[in-house]
């Protein structure tokens, strides 16, 4: 664009300019004033006073004529639109979503910035990133505009001359209540101002459960606090709510944990309530509210937090048939471990003894078996039974309620011996069904083989990390074992450890020797050897000082309570799950093959979903995958992989319609201000958007032409010239 403009002489300093001008005005009113003692002739002397005065600062500013040929670069803008999940729920100020009134926004202001550059962004969580307009932009779990403005510092782009932010202000960083020196640092990370512009003013009628909290970890049988705070917006009338909190199981309907009344004052309530989980993990509660007539936003009635509960002792039922020496080195190992709180039941007199003494006069005591196994085997986090026949001592009655115990998230490990699997009773049991082995439950069937043997690890025992603390001692090496249970083909999901050299199963395959398993939230090992003792006590024991029987029994007890060493694989929920959308699981294994994953929904039924992928083996790491997830709706889901033939990963976790965003559905106009207030900027509502002040465009020239008007000495001779002349008026007019 070519321009042509007068302009004061280019060697003049802005400082000298000014003083010029400031002069000359001087002059013109000192002018005014002495024109009281004039005695005729006014207009005379103010016009050739005006004149010189013009003349002499013309003189001074020696005027010249530019030709440029310029353009015009507008200021960088950089507009960082809210893409959370609260953008999602309604608006007052245009538009059914505040998305729609944020994209309304972010129109208006490209539209009227006709000399700006203007950068749109979203931020949700981390660096913000090209904002995605529509119903598909509001998806983030967070609100983090700390974290965006931040990023935008640390960028290595063009600095923006300004920034807004549309967004309903309900912003997790930062925080509700920040200080102002907080919300300056923001303004001063860019040294730029904010502007905010909010896209509603108030919130639809809600009742929600805006926040769970726990003091300290979730511990198996321990009781937790739980702290739960409820709110009513709207105009809803809540003057109390009744909390439940429900532990979302797979094998039935959510289990009750508690339940209290939260009284409400001024729209916010807290109530603290006591929940107790019997099975570590990860364990998804429920927590849900009791909502008055006319909410708005029923999602936001019930949270599901996902607590992994640890485990402070491992509670141990060990029952055995009769004191071998397996049984004994078992019981010495349990013990001795610090971690293990072990009950433990030996039968020593079997119904059919005769003592030849009267009961009153005999030291030892019946067989609890109904106590047991009815009041407290929920308290207990694993049963052995090893050697033990299920019929002379009346726990056959009690076999459906020990398979109840495992679908429920119990362990199970039975371990053989002359009276065990098929010699015990189990075989067409509920109890031999939660195996995972089948066992022969046809009259007659063969119950044991005493031929000694070496078991042989299988393909996916040998990378099976259950054994790793008994590899790192004995390497390959294992005892010769004296005769075998016999047991049947693996179950469908289960894992064949250990095989038999000779023998085989009805299908023609090895005869499973040690094999592991799911069953519903619990799991299970079937041992079918009874020489474990001869990790200890044999000669490979001897060369190892015995420490390979502590080995081989800490990875079976850490697989069966689900300790992450002894997984085959970790999985992760990357970024959490929202419902709607899709969500990616990373899975992480030392082993490699083809992936099979199972997402089943805990509270309620479904049809499980099934994704398949292939992990590529890695020599200098473990192998790593992402699996995508279709969207899920708002519940909770347990996956399930398995990689190869290998044992069964779960992973526990949740999907909320909103979650955090939707906790508190009003919307934070204060906090906007607040920040456009701390940083030097404007705050506008959305019809206000096109009011908002932008940094002036930069003028930059490409070509340029400097002329001047007339020579220097011609603006003095006329200025000395008009001075000579009014002080020729001044005289004639009475002034000296």
């Amino acid at each position: 664009m070519l321009t042509n403009r007068l302009a004061p002489s280019s060697d003049l300093p802005t400082w000298a300019l000014v003083i010029a001008i400031a002069l000359s005005i001087a002059s013109l009113i000192f002018l005014i004033v002495e024109m009281r003692r004039r005695e005729h002739g006014g207009v005379a002397i103010l016009a050739s006073g005006a004149l010189a005065v013009i003349a002499l600062l013309l003189a001074v500013l020696r005027p010249v004529r530019v030709a440029a040929r310029e353009s015009v670069i507008g200021a960088r803008v950089v507009v960082l639109g809210d893409a959370s999940r609260s953008m999602a729920l309604g608006t007052d100020l245009g538009g059914k979503t505040r998305a729609e009134a944020r994209d309304r926004v972010i129109a208006s202001i490209v539209q009227q910035a006709q000399n700006s550059r203007i950068s749109t962004f979203g931020f949700g969580s981390g660096a913000p990133r090209p904002l995605v307009q529509g119903p598909g932009g509001s998806l983030d779990p967070r609100s983090d505009l700390t974290s965006a403005i931040h990023a935008l510092a640390a960028s290595t782009d063009e600095r923006p001359a300004a920034i807004i932010v549309v967004s309903d202000g309900r912003l997790d960083d930062p925080p509700e209540g920040a200080p102002k020196t907080a919300l300056e640092a923001l303004g001063e990370s860019l040294k730029v101002p904010v502007h905010t512009v909010a896209v509603a003013r108030s919130g639809v009628p809600d009742a929600s459960v805006r926040r769970v909290s726990n003091v300290g970890a979730a511990v198996a049988h321990v009781p937790l606090p739980l702290r739960v705070d409820v709110g009513c917006t709207g105009g809803l009338a809540c003057e109390e709510l009744t909390v439940t909190a429900r532990e979302l199981r797979e094998d039935g309907p959510p289990a009750l944990l508690a339940s209290a009344l939260a009284h409400l004052k001024d729209g916010v309530g807290t109530v603290d309530m006591t929940v107790t989980l019997e099975r570590a993990g990860p364990r998804i509660v429920e927590v849900e509210i009791t909502a008055p007539a006319g909410d708005a936003i029923p999602e936001n009635d019930r949270r599901l937090v996902t607590l992994n509960v640890t485990r402070e002792h491992v509670r141990v039922l060990h029952v055995a048939g009769r004191p071998t020496n397996d049984v004994r080195a078992l019981r010495q190992w349990l013990k001795s471990d610090a971690s293990v709180d072990l009950v433990a039941f030996f039968i020593l007199r079997t119904p059919a003894d005769d003592p030849q003494a009267l009961p009153e006069d005999l030291a030892l005591i019946p067989f609890p078996v109904d106590e047991l196994f009815t009041e407290h085997l929920p308290s207990f986090d694993a049963v052995v039974l090893q050697d033990f026949d299920a019929q002379p001592y009346g726990l056959e009655r009690h076999l459906p309620a020990l398979a109840k115990y495992v679908h429920s998230g119990g362990g199970l490990i039975m371990v053989g011996g002359p009276n065990s699997f098929v010699a015990g009773g189990y075989a067409g049991t509920p109890l031999g069904d939660v195996l995972p082995v089948m066992l022969d439950a046809s009259p007659g069937a063969t119950a044991a083989d005493t031929a000694p043997f070496t078991p042989v690890v299988t393909s996916v025992g040998k990378n099976a990390p259950i054994f790793a603390p008994l590899r790192a001692i004995l390497g390959d090496d294992l005892p010769e074992m004296p005769g075998a249970n016999i047991l049947g083909d693996a179950r469908s999901g289960g894992s064949v450890l250990w095989t038999h050299p000779t023998r085989k199963t009805r299908s023609g395959a090895p005869m499973p020797v040690l094999a592991i398993g799911e069953q519903g939230d619990g799991r299970s090992i079937a041992l079918g050897v009874d020489g474990g003792w001869l990790f200890e006590f044999s000669e490979l024991g001897a060369r190892t000082a015995g420490r390979g029987f502590g080995a081989f029994w800490d990875g079976l007890l850490g697989w069966l309570m689900r300790d992450p060493r002894f997984e085959p694989a970790q999985i992760d929920v990357m970024n959490g799950c929202t419902a709607g959308i899709a969500t990616t699981l990373r899975v992480r294994s030392n082993e490699s093959g083809p992936i099979a994953l199972d997402i089943a929904r805990l509270d309620k039924s479904a049809a499980p979903i099934h994704i398949t992928g292939v992990l590529a083996e890695r020599s200098d790491r473990e192998g790593e995958a992402d699996l995508t997830v279709p969207p899920l709706e708002a519940g909770g889901y347990a996956a399930r992989l398995r990689i190869g033939d290998s044992a069964t990963t779960r992973r526990d976790f949740a999907c909320e319609a909103g979650g955090d965003e939707w906790a508190d559905s009003r919307p934070d106009a204060d906090r906007l201000k607040a920040l456009a207030a701390a940083t030097g900027g404007a705050f506008m509502w959305a019809d206000e958007a096109p009011k908002i002040p932008l940094p002036k465009a930069t003028v930059v020239s490409a070509e340029r032409h400097v002329a001047p008007i007339a020579p220097p000495w011609l603006w003095t001779l006329v200025a000395a010239s008009l001075l000579g002349l009014h002080w020729f008026v001044r005289r004639r007019a009475g002034l000296v």
